[in-house]
């Protein structure tokens, strides 16, 4: 068990907290290249910050406040141009660095004015990236966006798969450090729903031999290997890495993924995977598709038909911020206790001044790319057919990147 301030610590991301100086360090997805082609200007929140994404005329991409400083005009409704985002209330227009380029009145009435220098409002750093618009929001001079592999190596098609979900980021987070849910909530739970439903099991519930967690550069690699599996299994020689502070990278070198768990603020998250999959010799490369999966049914009912959704069980069903002062760890969760054990020593580091760990400022070590070590042969227990393949997702996939 840990403390209330101790929970509060690890869990609240606004402005100002100890958790939310250190995400602030990393780069997030906060959109998709597709969905910005299709639609310019959305309302977004982030870190319980309410923000506006634009894309300009000329294709540069910009995060900034969610209002007009001038009689704060909610900017969603901004118009975009070559050089920003105009307000539609009075036309002051704003750049992607937050710098007021124009008010039309005054620069016809009053042309010797220098007002427009002294505007300025919140504005971060964002780049493109494998079709994902990332944004960085900690202080300058900024890290590095980083590379993965799966973000850009030229044989893979991908689709992205977002998810909404009305609960604390690091719910997700610490069951990507558990790896022993994996034959209860995936096999069993599983094959228990997939009987209800007259079908056959998904997967087969191999009791876990062994668990360890390995720090590396980059986070975690977390290792396991389950009954009737040799010593040399991929996933115990190998295993798959959680990428500190807020990545999950799964799957083998021909079918990699990543999970990424943005907060939106302490209360909601949005789980974005992205998928990749080796494109066939001699096939086309496929368009970018987004996806935006529901978490609930008409009724309001958790959807639990598939691997991600039985996740989305386990992280919704701890409430909105997980109680962890009635929890009893035991010796499987030791992963989750190494995972929170990091990221106290990263706030220390940041309230100290210094640099977390896996902030990247090397370009030799980022490019082309950061090639992941990855299974050649994951989760041998896992049946493919029961989740999402990459073609079932780019089916009903709501955007396609043209």
């Amino acid at each position: 068990m840990i403390t209330q301030e101790q929970n509060d610590r690890l869990t609240r991301v606004g402005p100002g907290t100890p958790m939310g100086n250190l995400l602030r360090r990393y780069w997030h997805p906060v959109g998709t290249e597709a969905e910005l082609a299709k639609e310019p200007v959305q309302r977004v929140r982030w870190f319980g910050e309410d923000l506006t994404l634009f894309r300009s005329t000329r294709g540069e991409y910009g995060l900034i406040d969610e209002r007009c400083p001038h009689r704060l005009l909610s900017l969603e409704y901004g118009i975009p141009e070559e050089n920003g985002l105009r307000c539609a209330y009075h036309g002051w227009l704003f750049n992607a660095k937050g710098g007021c380029l124009e008010q039309p009145f005054e620069d016809v009435a009053h042309p010797e004015s220098c007002f427009k220098n002294e505007i300025k409002i919140k504005a971060y750093p964002v780049e493109a990236l494998g079709g994902l618009v990332w944004a960085y929001f900690g202080p300058e001079p900024r890290p590095l966006l980083p590379r993965w592999d799966v973000l850009v190596r030229e044989d893979f098609d991908r689709v992205i798969d977002i998810y909404t979900l009305p609960c604390n980021w690091l719910q997700c987070m610490d069951n990507s450090a558990d790896p022993v849910h994996f034959e209860f909530l995936h096999a069993g739970y599983g094959n228990y729903l997939r009987k209800k439903e007259g079908l056959p099991p998904g997967m087969n519930p191999a009791r876990h031999r062994k668990i360890a967690f390995d720090v590396f550069k980059y986070g975690i690699m977390k290792r396991r290997l389950l009954e009737g599996e040799p010593e040399t299994a991929d996933d115990w020689t190998i295993g798959h890495p959680l990428l500190f502070p807020n990545i999950l990278a799964q799957g083998g070198v021909d079918a990699p993924n990543l999970q990424i768990r943005i907060p939106i603020d302490d209360t909601h998250t949005v789980q974005l995977v992205y998928r990749a999959q080796k494109r066939k010799p001699g096939a086309a490369p496929q368009p970018i598709a987004v996806k935006h999966s529901k978490v609930f049914d008409d009724n309001g009912k958790l959807l639990v038909n598939a691997i991600l959704s039985h996740d989305a069980l386990a992280w919704i069903g701890q409430g909105p911020i997980m109680d962890r002062t009635r929890e009893n760890l035991a010796t499987s969760d030791r992963g989750v206790v190494l995972y929170h054990k990091l990221l106290n020593e990263q706030m220390d580091l940041v309230a100290r001044g210094l640099e977390p760990m896996a902030v990247i400022r090397d370009r030799a070590e980022n490019e082309p790319m950061i090639d992941l070590h990855r299974e050649h042969k994951p989760l041998s227990a896992f049946d493919s057919r029961y989740d999402n393949s990459l073609d079932l997702v780019r089916k009903h996939a709501d955007v396609v990147a043209k």
